[in-house]
């Protein structure tokens, strides 16, 4: 029996959220390593060599000036109210048929260019599973591989709920990888939560 080849592997981030819980400040513009979150991810994403696509909302120009001078595409979500499924259709409709889609959450301060290597060679040993990030003691999180077979049910989905459903329905077709620390499972949603983390991190900071 012949290899399984793995299909083209694109990377979405899902960056149109209202960072709703910041008490007026934009999550993904907060400063780690020096540079907006946003910035970080998608240099790291980049680092990878596959190609990127950012969604954005309409109405955030400063995570698009952010992004400049990056090798990435964007695309506008023009209905983020609408929650995490209205990335992801945006997304599904920019990307071609035939590839597999690794789904990163824009709000991941902890995951770099290790964390994202680590998932594409998984998904090339296990092109048919949906390939899933965990923190290093087992808790699920993201980012989250896709496969082609995958998307139709992706596409279906709606509201806030992301892809809580399919990866629930096909627990049985999910390759479970490690990354380290609580990379995948870190995502910061309120000032207090930047507060504790940098002082874990023993890092001072803000917008």
């Amino acid at each position: 029996m012949s290899a399984m080849i793995a299909p083209p592997l694109h990377i979405l981030i899902l960056a149109a959220g209202a960072s709703r819980r910041m008490q007026g400040r934009d999550k993904l513009m907060e400063t780690v390593e020096g540079q907006p979150l946003l910035r970080k991810l998608a240099y790291a994403a980049i680092g990878t060599g596959l190609p990127v696509t950012m969604a954005l909302p309409p109405d955030r120009p400063a995570r698009t000036a952010a992004l400049r001078g990056l090798a990435l595409s964007t695309i506008t979500v023009e209905n983020p109210q609408e929650g995490m499924s209205a990335s992801l259709t945006a997304g599904l409709t920019a990307l071609p048929d035939g590839v597999a889609i690794m789904v990163l959450l824009a709000d991941l301060p902890e995951i770099d260019l290790q964390d994202l290597q680590a998932m594409a060679k998984a998904q090339g040993k296990t092109p048919d599973l949906i390939v899933r990030a965990t923190s290093q003691s087992g808790v699920p999180g993201h980012p989250v591989i896709f496969p082609p077979w995958a998307r139709g049910a992706l596409a279906a989905m709606s509201g806030d709920e992301g892809a809580r459903a399919l990866l629930r329905d096909q627990r049985d077709k999910i390759c479970l990888i490690a990354l380290a620390g609580d990379h995948a499972t870190t995502d910061l949603d309120t000032p207090e939560d930047w507060a504790k983390w940098r002082a874990k991190q023993g890092v001072s900071g803000g917008q």
